[in-house]
């Protein structure tokens, strides 16, 4: 089993990452998997899907042309050993992550979700910009 894994939060960063996943998925011929997944706390996290945002991504991912599947992880342990993990288990050729701007100081600073998937993911990591 092969695929692409996206890690997707509701940004013009995770629509970015979620685009570029499917195209990859396409361009490779394999499974497209989406990672959404949370801080702890879907009450405070509002990049953790629910109610119509979710149905409107299921219903998106329903409608491609590639087999793609929709998961939100309940570990709530670290967003990168999550995608890691998935990726993992898929034997995924691809993670595809979404970057935000980040001031000088912030580019200084590790411990973003996205630094961590970049230094510790054990496939190859596509970084995108919105």
């Amino acid at each position: 089993m092969s695929g692409v894994v996206v890690g997707y939060v509701p940004s013009a960063e995770g629509r970015a990452a979620l685009a570029t996943g499917i195209e990859e998925a396409r361009l490779r011929g394999v499974r497209l998997v989406v990672v959404n997944t949370s801080r702890g706390d879907s009450l405070v996290d509002d990049r953790y899907l629910a109610g119509d945002a979710l149905d409107e991504l299921r219903a998106e991912l329903e409608g491609l042309d590639v087999e793609a599947e929709l998961r939100q992880p309940q570990t709530w342990d670290d967003v990168a050993e999550d995608l890691d993990a998935v990726a993992e288990e898929l034997d995924a050729d691809l993670i595809v992550i979404g970057l935000r701007r980040r001031s000088p100081v912030g580019k200084l600073i590790l411990g973003s979700a996205a630094s961590r998937i970049l230094l510790t993911a054990q496939h190859a990591v596509l970084a995108v910009k919105a």
